[in-house]
């Protein structure tokens, strides 16, 4: 009788140890909860090992919130693959010797082979949270508008009066829900708004009382108007240029500048500032006219043109309520499709993006949502004549499918699955959707439920509307279309990320398992536990966000699974919640109504003013500003006020809940909008200390604080952002967005949206870890004694991240921001705030690379392609800047260039002078092209970015180079 080879034996050691390893990690996982999230101290495996043995920092087996097993789990699964590999060698030389094999030998190979691929990938292998080079298929379409300019207020009227819009903030705003709603004080119990007010913004044709008495004849509304146009005329007109300036907004909020004080007065208009500094502080006093009453800016976050859509097919399938789109809603609406549609009669996945099957279907199935009766009118005519070109609605990328299907207009098997039994499985299972980055996950969510419930507008089969348009949007018969042949059909001018083979076998297979009889019984009784568990986390989300959610696709989604669960009941407190919040993304400008790729970036933007303001030694000129600016960050900080304590989002930070639901600790962080939003991100953290950091060096602040004017921020709550910041760090030493990256690159390869890039997992970006790295850094130097040597080893490993994934060319591709101008000064400022000398060849690298982009006329431009094609745009900002340059690119630059105190000053003087002239009369800057981007491939705007960085970068530049730029200034004068 033969022994057992001995491989076998290695083999059944390291199959024991890996189910060992594994039932361990899985038992503890989370364990102890005070530990969640907590990455023991040091850069490799083995000193963070170390780490947890003498500190008991972080948790004994797999950590939710990291996506990964603790060292010591970690490293037994390291030893059973080693035995694994080492048993393979072992076998190979038992079958080609007959005599025994030595063991020394095998494990010699297994030693090289193993080592040289694990250093190799440390060494050699692509950075997850590299971009890439730039992409090989280009976009080459450009959009086209027909030149007809349209101004709103002159198209719908009530009766004789033009409807009266005003934008709402704060509290304001809460009591406009409540009214509109029919809550008061007796009857809210069951429903009401809850959450911090401060920063909330909404639309509302509510008129305040005080306003209505206002007598605004003295008002100079000349003035005004040509204030707020941002150097336009009155109303839109895409063809000259597609992006909003906020026409409305401003309007308003200069108007009711004047209104608080007779002291208040306009910029002056008739003379020109003769220094960047006198030019800044003309720029200050324009912007401080529309700060709001709460303190933050307020502006136009739309673009996208997908999302408005998805709210108002879910308004549609809960049955039209009143309460959550009136009609003056639905006409601003309908004004803001209209005008943005192109000449070849489609809609954009943005407004500079060209037509999409993505924005187009989405856009005309909502026009004839709002209007049933508009089929035969030229807008609708056209789109429908740009669908059938393409191939018909079943050309739609994914999410356009999945809408199409809840409201009854494609059937379920036309879609590829979404099966969320995913959520069933063990944390640690290397694709498990909560290792998912967080806006994906918390899409997929809802979208697994409502797939999994196969749930359709009620009124489907009966609804006339929903007959006609399965006829409109497909080029052959309804009843004929074979389905399940369409799921994996895509118009190439929406696939921007091609389905690779893998995920579309893998699609093949789930479609195999929705349908064949022998898994029906396993599938509807996992089914119904995934659906229950989906409910449970869809209410924990809400209640986190005060029904707000984080994004504007999750939000539309998650009400209408409330509204399924509810059976189909728009009375439920639950749904009745969700419409309040409905107001929260949506912004009117002068192109109408549009919903927003958030609830706002109000943090964002005022945390970025208000250090523009500080770098220009202006805090204390204008005390009002910066004492409305403290007030409005202390009442933002995350759960950290009695207001927001006092809410069931404060309860959900429990560690406990935290490991339920993959949440990463919030309590300490600032959000990129609002308090209430809930959501805290690594970048708005740390721009958000850096401005309340920046606050404590004026003097009217301090004194206000001492006063009891303003509320102060404890040391305690410094410390609970340094906290977030710090949890935060991934094992790369970058920062991403939301949480700590828990997936792998190889998750993009089943990427199934088709029009989004590097969507899966939440990659570490140069621009998270400069906001991070720097909040870090400036509070040491001031609070110098707090948790000393984990901040100094998170900037150092910061730092060698942040040089990891500069580009040969000395550059940094943007992620969220159009796009190497913005990247270059995220890149130059983390590494010399960590201690990177100017003179090294990352900084003067990525400065040769900045000069070598200046244009003729002193000024920097990009636009959107930038980003797309991950490559820097040819003819710069060519459409939509100043021959090519534009105001917010050359703030950008010149921000970077001044951080690393370039020695070229002529090129300085050059970027100072374009910003100069650029400059409008009262203070403003014109709004140019698209600024904001997010997956590589959609724009979004941001409306304050004109103001800020034109500001921040003129005040930097005077720091550094002062009485250097003026002469020039003054000669060319």
């Amino acid at each position: 009788m033969s022994s057992v080879p001995q491989s076998i034996y290695l083999f059944s050691t390291s199959i024991l140890l890996l189910v060992s390893s594994l039932s361990i990690g899985h038992i503890t996982s989370s364990y102890p909860l005070s530990q969640l999230g907590a990455r023991p101290n040091g850069s490799t495996l083995l000193s963070w090992c170390t780490s947890q043995f003498l500190q008991q920092k972080g948790v004994v087996g797999y950590d939710v919130i990291q996506g990964a097993f603790s060292p010591w789990i970690r490293i037994l699964l390291h030893t059973s693959l080693y035995i694994a590999t080492w048993s393979f060698f072992l076998f190979l030389m038992e079958c080609t010797s007959t005599d025994s094999p030595p063991l020394v030998t095998s494990f010699a190979s297994t030693t090289i082979l193993y080592g040289t691929i694990f250093f190799y990938n440390i060494k050699y292998g692509g950075a997850v949270s590299d971009p890439g080079n730039a992409r090989s298929d280009k976009i080459r379409r450009k959009p086209q508008w027909t030149d007809v300019k349209t101004n709103f207020t002159q198209v719908f009227t009530n009766t004789s009066n033009t409807v009266k819009w005003r934008c709402a903030v704060a509290e304001d705003s809460h009591t406009v829900t409540k009214c509109r709603f029919g809550v008061s004080e007796d009857n809210n119990e069951k429903v009401n708004i809850t959450g911090e007010p401060a920063g909330r913004q909404i639309w509302t044709t509510l008129q305040r009382k005080d306003e209505e008495s206002k007598d605004e004849s003295k008002l100079e509304e000349d003035a005004i108007m040509e204030m707020a146009c941002g150097g336009r005329e009155v109303g839109f007109n895409p063809s000259k240029n597609p992006n909003s300036c906020d026409q409305i907004f401003r309007a308003q909020q200069i108007k009711s500048y004047l209104s608080i004080s007779p002291n208040h007065t306009l910029p002056c208009t008739k003379t020109k500032p003769n220094t960047p500094l006198e030019a800044a502080k003309k720029a200050i006093h324009f912007y401080s006219m529309l700060q709001t009453e709460d303190g933050h800016w307020a502006g136009d976050y739309g673009g996208p043109h997908f999302l408005m859509p998805g709210v108002i097919i879910a308004w549609y399938v809960m049955g039209r309520p009143d309460e959550m789109l009136d009609k003056h809603q639905c006409n601003m609406m309908m004004h803001y499709i209209t005008v943005h549609q192109q000449t070849d009669g489609g809609w954009g996945t943005h407004i500079e993006s060209p037509s999409t099957m993505f924005g187009t279907v989405l856009n005309y199935v909502a026009l004839r949502l709002l209007d049933p009766h508009n089929k035969h009118t030229p807008v609708c005519q056209k789109a429908r004549s740009f669908i059938t070109e393409q191939g018909g609605a079943i050309m739609a990328s994914s999410w356009a499918k999945f809408w199409l299907c809840l409201l009854g207009c494609m059937e379920w098997e036309g879609h590829n699955s979404v099966p969320p039994e995913m959520w069933l499985l063990p944390n640690w299972i290397p694709f498990h959707p909560g290792r998912l980055w967080c806006h994906c996950r918390m899409v997929y969510l809802p979208m697994g439920y409502l797939y999994g419930a196969r749930f359709v507008y009620p009124n489907a089969e009966t609804d006339a509307l929903i007959a006609s348009l399965r006829e409109e949007l497909y080029t052959e018969p309804y009843e004929s279309i074979a389905w399940d042949q369409t799921r994996h059909l895509v118009a190439p001018m929406d696939n921007y990320s091609p389905i690779p083979w893998v995920m579309e076998f893998l699609q093949n297979c789930l479609a195999l398992y929705e349908r064949w009889f022998i898994f029906q019984p396993f599938k509807n009784w996992v089914r119904k536990k995934a659906l229950k568990f989906s409910v449970e986390y869809m209410d924990a989300e809400d209640l986190s966000t005060n029904y707000i959610d984080i994004g504007p696709v999750n939000k539309a989604l998650n009400m209408v699974s409330a509204y399924h669960a509810a059976g189909n009941n728009v009375k439920e407190p639950k749904v009745q919640k969700h419409m309040m919040r409905i107001p929260d993304y949506l912004w009117l400008a002068e192109d109408g109504m549009k919903m927003q790729g958030y609830n706002g970036s109000q943090c964002w933007d005022t945390s970025f003013a208000i250090q523009a303001v500080y770098e220009c030694g202006l805090l204390d000129e204008f005390p009002d500003l910066s004492k409305k600016v403290w007030a409005y960050l202390e009442r933002t900080q995350i759960l950290s006020t009695e207001v927001s304590q006092d809410t069931p989002a404060f309860q959900g930070e429990s560690a406990l809940n935290r490991s339920k639901y993959y949440r990463h600790v919030s309590l300490g962080g600032w959000p990129f909008s609002t308090s209430a939003h809930g959501w805290p991100i690594s970048d708005c953290t740390g721009e958000g200390l850096k401005g309340v950091l920046s606050l404590q060096h004026s003097r009217v602040v301090k004194e206000s604080i001492q006063d009891g004017k303003l509320n102060d921020i404890s040391m305690k709550r410094l410390y609970d952002a340094v906290n977030v910041l710090l949890m935060y760090q991934n094992e790369d030493g970058g920062w991403a967005t939301y949480e700590n990256n828990r997936g792998f690159g190889w998750y993009e390869q089943l990427n199934p949206s088709e029009v989004f890039g590097d969507i899966m997992i939440d990659y570490s970006y140069v621009e998270c870890s400069m906001a991070s790295l720097t909040g870090l850094v400036e509070f040491h130097e001031m609070y110098p004694d707090h948790r000393v040597d984990e901040i100094s080893a998170a900037v150092r490993r910061g730092r060698d991240f942040m040089k990891s994934i500069q580009r040969e060319d000395g550059s940094w591709y943007g992620s969220w921001a159009c796009c190497f101008t913005y990247g270059c000064w995220f890149g130059i400022e983390g590494l010399i705030k960590a201690g990177e000398l100017n003179t090294s060849p990352a900084i003067q690298r990525c400065c040769a690379f900045l000069l070598s982009k200046q244009r003729e006329n002193g000024g920097w431009g990009e636009d959107f392609t930038s980003c797309y094609d991950k490559d820097y745009a040819m003819n710069g900002m060519k459409d939509y800047g100043d021959d090519g340059s534009g105001v917010v690119n050359t703030g950008w630059a010149l921000l970077a260039l001044s951080a690393a105190k370039c020695d070229d000053v002529e090129a300085i003087r050059k970027g100072v002078q374009y910003l100069m002239r650029r400059q409008l009369p009262c203070g403003d800057w014109p709004q140019e092209g698209i600024a904001g981007v997010f997956n590589r491939s959609c724009g979004i705007t941001y409306t304050a970015y004109r103001n800020v960085f034109p500001i921040w970068a003129l005040g930097r530049c005077v720091t550094t180079y002062g009485d250097a730029l003026n002469e020039e200034v003054k000669e060319e004068k």
